[in-house]
């Protein structure tokens, strides 16, 4: 598979998280060409603010390769991360983060995110991180359109 395939995998679970009444999110962790494990975003389900889809991707990967070192595995997220996320998967020693739409995209649908570009971040705080964006953006941003036809809105 390609970045390509494995964000439509990431947008696939969001549409899934989608119809179960949460945010659109969705994300998955990639290890030797083959998605390990796929979450969308659980926030409102779990009521837990930290419950993203990208640290839920990052949790179920360290349980499933039972350590926290995710180093050889790539995360492919629908959208910017935010501090959060971005933070965590450094922290899990993540090659790569490929992400969809924009953080701006995320904040023109309603979301109240930070104004931290990926990229800045990871060049500001020294991280071997790399950041890669605008995969499948159309797609992506196709995603708030759909949660926005749901009737569901911007959590805060």
């Amino acid at each position: 598979m390609d970045d390509i395939a494995f964000m439509r995998e990431a947008i696939a679970r969001a549409r899934e998280g989608i119809r179960a009444g949460q945010t659109p999110f969705g994300a998955v962790v990639v290890r030797a060409g083959r998605v390990l494990v796929a979450a969308h975003n659980t926030v409102w389900r779990d009521t837990d603010p930290t419950a993203h889809a990208e640290v839920g991707a990052l949790r179920q990967a360290a349980r499933l390769l039972g350590r926290i070192d995710l180093a050889g595995c790539d995360l492919f997220t629908t959208c910017e991360p935010c501090p959060m996320c971005l933070a965590a998967t450094h922290w899990a020693k993540v090659d790569r983060v490929v992400f969809g739409a924009t953080i701006e995209d995320a904040a023109a649908a309603g979301f109240t995110e930070l104004f931290l570009p990926a990229r800045e971040m990871v060049e500001r705080g020294k991280s071997r991180l790399r950041v890669e964006g605008g995969v499948c953006r159309e797609e992506c941003r196709e995603l708030f359109r759909l949660w926005e036809e749901m009737g569901l809105s911007a959590p805060y």
